[in-house]
């Protein structure tokens, strides 16, 4: 699942994956991009995901999002 996260952020983004990891704790994926995006970007990116995306707010490097599987 992680590469195909992966894969759809370098399709629409370019490269800009700062962190990808499980988290045990919240029983989910989380990922940090490198780059802080606008609400309609977020909802762009979101709608591309193979599963659930949601916006997890603005981390230090980006923005973050969390996949619930």
């Amino acid at each position: 699942m992680q590469d195909e996260i992966r894969t759809v952020v370098n399709a629409v983004l370019g490269e800009r994956v700062f962190s990808l990891a499980y988290s045990q704790e919240r029983m989910a994926i989380e990922m940090e991009l490198s780059v802080h995006l606008e609400d309609e970007a977020i909802s762009d990116l979101c709608s591309q995901f193979p599963v659930t995306a949601d916006y997890d707010g603005e981390g230090t490097e980006g923005s973050q999002f969390v996949f619930f599987l």
